[in-house]
């Protein structure tokens, strides 16, 4: 790093990247190690070291950059886990010294310092984790733990919709439960552990989801809140229409499918006085976004989905910014991550949900509506789809 890309860097200020400290603030390891796992459990950041908080620079002497590289190695091997490895640069400016630490974004997270304590950064500042689902989502972003295959208290093969499940397996194996039974000589109970919706006695989350008979029983969060609006504004106090759209996997797809639908204009163009217009957004496109709203959210958030529709424009909102490396630019181009697998694994079956699975969905989309608009928002860890409508 040049002089003046570590001038600019200071002027700009701390910020969720960038840290300043003094000689004197760095003398403590667990107090650095906290520093540099929020850093490695979000995308990286900078350690300037010879700064104060105002963004002044006081400089290092020779012997404090001796004693901090060696703190630094010795808390990055042995107060980090996984360890890390940070590097150093000591740039002069203006005849002073500033050291900086570049910690890089881990690719083994969740990282965790000597006592087990999650660091993430807040703003400029860190915090600890301290609640059971954010270190869940943690776990999944390192694909340690998914959330469609947590055990769900007070489930048991009872809450299953035997007359779902049965037609499921009949078109999916070609006979109905009751010969599988008689034949295999087991229970609901254990044809739900073998298929992967349950263990032992309890069902997981997937089987809540897929095959429940009142999912949001269990799960109150996982509702479909769908508002039509009057203007443009979600704050606005008209609407048109409105439901909490509740059920199964299954029966959210066909509610909300039907919610757009009648919702949304039939445009004449050029058909004739006695045809049928076509739907203002193409079905081909609502099909996928809501399939791909349902399906790679993130469950281990309490939150209910929104379907939101305004004068210009569908917003499809779920719970969970992309996981991982992800961008919008990737799953435009056909990248995708299977945030839900088993969920996943159980759509492309049978006539749950029109799902393949093959991870071209966005792409169908935006061939349907190219002028669709897909946000990531980590700051409200939200994945939003907004649709044009047309004629407004």
């Amino acid at each position: 790093m040049e002089a003046i890309e570590l001038i600019e860097l200071i002027n700009r200020g701390e910020d969720t990247r960038t840290q300043f400290k003094r000689s004197q603030d760095v003398t403590n390891a667990k107090s650095l190690a906290g520093e540099m796992v929020a850093f490695a459990n979000r995308k990286g950041g900078r350690i300037l070291i010879g700064v104060d908080d105002t963004g002044s620079v006081i400089g290092l002497s020779s012997d404090d950059i001796r004693r901090i590289n060696h703190l630094i190695s010795n808390t990055a091997t042995d107060c980090v886990r996984p360890s890390i490895n940070p590097e150093t640069e000591n740039i002069p400016v203006g005849g002073l010294l500033v050291m900086v630490v570049t910690v890089p974004e881990g690719i083994s997270k969740p990282y965790a310092d000597n006592d087990g304590v999650f660091w993430v950064k807040s703003g400029a500042d860190k915090r600890r984790v301290t609640s059971r689902e954010e270190v869940q989502r943690m776990l999944q972003s390192a694909e340690l733990v998914h959330a469609d295959g947590v055990p769900v208290e007070g489930t048991t093969s009872g809450d299953i919709d035997l007359e779902h499940f049965d037609a499921f397996f009949e078109n999916q194996y070609g006979e109905p439960l009751d010969n599988m039974f008689d034949k295999a000589g087991i229970s609901l109970s254990q044809l739900l552990n073998n298929l992967g919706l349950a263990r032992e006695a309890t069902l997981n989350l997937a089987g809540v989801m897929l095959f429940g008979r009142n999912p949001q029983r269990h799960r109150p969060a996982f509702v479909i809140k769908a508002v039509s609006f009057v203007g443009n504004d979600p704050a606005g106090d008209k609407y048109r229409d409105s439901q909490d759209i509740e059920g199964c996997l299954r029966d959210l797809y066909k509610g909300t499918f039907s919610f757009l639908t009648r919702n949304l204009r039939r445009l004449q163009d050029e058909k004739g006085f006695n045809t049928e217009g076509d739907l203002e957004v193409p079905p081909a496109a609502l099909e996928e976004l809501v399939v791909n709203m349902l399906l790679h959210r993130d469950y281990f958030i309490s939150a209910p989905w929104r379907v939101m529709l305004f004068d210009n424009r569908i917003e499809l909102i779920s719970p969970g910014a992309l996981p991982n490396n992800i961008t919008v630019e990737n799953i435009r181009n056909g990248v995708s991550v299977i945030r839900n697998p088993l969920i996943a694994s159980f759509a492309t079956k049978g006539n749950e949900l029109p799902y393949r699975g093959i991870g071209t969905g966005i792409r169908r989309a935006l061939a349907a509506v190219p002028a669709l608009e897909l946000e990531s928002d980590h700051e409200r860890n939200l994945f939003i789809a907004r649709i044009p409508r047309r004629g407004q």
